[in-house]
């Protein structure tokens, strides 16, 4: 079985969605992640396992690759999109309860802002990550924040923008959100925003990549703790 885990991983790092994917050339007329997802799933693996021991470490080589600049956008968006067929598959086990989510995080991109692809990378990446991701799309208000952070209890917030001049709306965000829910971790990220950027707004942190948030958000919240939506 694990060869066929790491058939899905290797997909997934790849790019491969599917048998009839084009990409990439190597690989084609080749199963791809959604074909061998359904395989593992019939071979009763957990989908569990799925995420913990196939897309999780995929995603991971792949967010360590764009860190070190071995990597770039187009590689993140055909790997993210691999993941997603995959997770097509395992969704209807997390919404059942058979899998278990390690919480909720809410994403969106800030107000005046209409760029959204680092946005859904981040997104597609908690979720293989065994996250609930609920999107609240673009140009998002600080009170459509609040309001869904209402909706969901003990969720994390994620802040994107990818202009200067929208970063200052990641402090209004902020602010309504630690004012409506003190303990609500928040965190940012995006093109122009930086560490420094991050601790003058009161954000609890700031990201460069999907994967390094991952990781964070693994230390940090124990399984007791886990956060639910």
């Amino acid at each position: 079985m694990q060869d066929l885990l790491d058939k899905l991983a290797l997909c997934i790092e790849r790019g491969k969605s599917e048998r009839a994917s084009a990409y990439p050339p190597e690989m084609q007329n080749e199963d791809g992640a959604s074909e061998i997802t359904i395989q593992l799933l019939n071979a009763d693996v957990h989908p569990n396992d799925i995420v913990l021991r196939a897309l999780m470490p995929a995603m991971n080589r792949v967010g360590e690759q764009f860190a070190q600049g071995q990597a770039f956008i187009p590689q993140l968006l055909i790997s993210a999109r691999a993941m997603k067929a995959s997770m097509a598959h395992l969704r209807p086990f997390f919404e059942s309860g058979v899998a278990v989510h390690r919480g909720t995080i809410l994403l969106g991109t800030v107000a005046g802002d209409l760029h959204d692809i680092g946005k859904n990378i981040v997104g597609m990446v908690m979720e293989g990550d065994g996250w609930q991701v609920v999107d609240l799309g673009v140009d998002v208000s600080a009170g459509r924040f609040v309001a869904a952070v209402a909706e969901h209890p003990q969720c994390i917030v994620g802040l994107s923008a990818l202009l200067t001049t929208t970063m200052g709306n990641m402090k209004d965000c902020v602010t309504q959100i630690k004012a409506s829910s003190p303990a609500t971790r928040v965190y940012v990220g995006g093109a122009p925003v930086t560490e420094q950027f991050s601790r003058a707004i009161g954000a609890d942190g700031y990201f460069p990549d999907p994967g390094s948030l991952a990781k964070h958000l693994a230390a940090l919240i124990k399984p007791r703790e886990q956060p639910t939506g």
